[in-house]
């Protein structure tokens, strides 16, 4: 079971797409106390998932983190397909472009684009994670999705957000992980 051996030393985030400018820097602040927390406890790995907001956000002070303290990590990026940031706005897509060469390692899950490339995508993220920092506010969408992947796979979830996670483990909301045909 290779895919599992390095697990245990390895985090993953998901978050939502849109971000309150007036909550970045508490967000920021949040982020790095976990960051940190778990970098203490041995993580060096962390795996993001390359979207708008969030993913955008740690990916930015993971590198800082990296290059400015020194700090023995890998950035991963697990994106759901080449050129799914085509619809992006064109700020986005160059501050996705500028983010690009500073990751560890770059991983594409799906061939085409589709519905099923973001949920493998955050799948995989989980898959390969014994911790998932989120920032999840509510009970739907694709965080919500994640949050709950990680809970039934028994994934330590460090929620920055002020909403309790644990809710979602009993939410009645079935979310289907394959497209029907």
């Amino acid at each position: 079971m290779k895919k599992f051996a390095l697990k245990e030393k390895t985090c993953c985030f998901t978050g939502h797409r849109m971000i309150p400018k007036e909550k970045e820097n508490e967000i920021v602040g949040r982020l790095d106390v976990y960051v940190k927390k778990l970098i203490a406890k041995g993580v060096k790995f962390f795996g993001v998932g390359g979207a708008i907001g969030f993913d955008t956000l740690v990916s930015k002070h993971l590198f800082h983190l990296r290059d400015t303290e020194n700090l023995d990590i890998k950035v991963i990026l697990v994106c759901p397909f080449e050129g799914f940031t085509n619809r992006w706005n064109e700020k986005q897509q160059q501050t996705f472009d500028s983010l690009l060469p500073q990751y560890d390692k770059v991983i594409y899950k799906e061939k085409f684009a589709s519905r099923e490339a973001y949920l493998s995508r955050n799948r995989h993220l989980v898959d390969y994670s014994a911790y998932c920092i989120a920032y999840c506010e509510h009970d739907a969408g694709g965080t919500a999705y994640t949050v709950r992947y990680a809970i039934r796979n028994a994934v330590s979830i460090l929620n920055i957000a002020d909403y309790d996670v644990n809710c979602l483990s009993k939410s009645h909301v079935v979310i289907s992980e394959k497209q029907p045909k």
